[in-house]
């Protein structure tokens, strides 16, 4: 009975210690909260997309804050609410580059060769695994969708000719297409610099021809007739520097149409989708 008694007499006391310890530390160590934490978080658009580098948010209203960011870095909100939420804080606006996810690839139905019918689970993931689900570029979009499913805010739809329009003015850059394609085909990128490489086929010629009407075939005109520095050849892919500035000029002579100005939305409507293919 004593041994339970000592017992019982040290654990009170080891508990009554640590607890002085704990409420010191928290008396003379604790940051204080700013009182505008929840004004400025209620000022956010509350996706928590994770586009301004932030894991959120509300982490995002602390770095604001913490004079860490700007408001701007919000591509997400309106410039009108980032008008206001620099106007309650005080600091400059600081606009942030708006990114978009951008496709890798426009080898449709149209334009893709269909080497087998694939009548499997109707995911990209699935198909990859299987053969590509019988498309015969290894390297194009599957099109069966995994990224609208993926995409929290409904910014990706798919067209009728089996690619995904991603809606920009819906995208927030929240990285979840880029995720879960299996072929690495979706990047993030800016959307004031619409060069964009729409193939990842990495052969020359007839070869990458015979695979897709829309493939890249490493002629190199959009090199040649870029600013200089702007596209450089790369493993018989073009590779546009977006530290550089540019115009629509590398996109003049290609036969292929696989490196396009994309200032908007990536692919055609469906209506007009539908005129091609018919």
């Amino acid at each position: 009975m004593g041994d339970v008694v000592v017992g019982a007499s040290i654990l009170g006391g080891l508990g009554l210690f640590f607890g002085t310890v704990l409420a010191v530390s928290y008396r003379y160590l604790r940051v204080p909260e700013d009182p505008r934490l929840g004004d400025v978080e209620g000022m956010l658009p509350g996706n928590n997309c994770g586009a301004c580098g932030e894991p959120g948010c509300a982490a995002f209203a602390v770095s604001l804050l913490a004079g860490k960011t700007t408001p701007g870095k919000c591509t997400v909100s309106s410039p009108e609410n980032v008008d206001e939420l620099a106007t309650f804080l005080g600091v400059d606006a600081g606009r942030g580059e708006k990114l978009v996810a951008r496709l890798h690839c426009a080898g449709g139905r149209a334009q893709a060769k269909q080497i087998a019918a694939y009548e499997g689970f109707e995911s990209c993931r699935a198909a990859a695994l299987v053969g590509g689900g019988g498309k015969g570029c290894s390297w194009g979009c599957l099109g069966l969708a995994d990224c609208e499913r993926a995409c929290t805010f409904g910014a990706i739809t798919m067209n009728s000719n089996g690619l995904p329009v991603v809606d920009v003015n819906k995208c927030t850059a929240c990285n979840d297409c880029v995720v879960v394609c299996p072929r690495d085909l979706f990047e993030l990128l800016p959307l004031r610099k619409p060069l964009l490489v729409q193939c990842r086929v990495p052969l020359e010629g007839a070869a990458a021809r015979a695979l897709c009407t829309a493939a890249c075939d490493a002629c190199g005109r959009c090199a040649q007739d870029a600013p200089t520095g702007v596209v450089q050849m790369d493993g018989g892919l073009p590779r546009v520097d977006y530290d550089r500035d540019s115009g629509p000029e590398a996109t003049w002579r290609c036969p292929t149409r696989a490196i396009r100005w994309v200032p908007a939305n990536q692919f055609l409507e469906d209506r007009e989708v539908s005129r091609e293919l018919s």
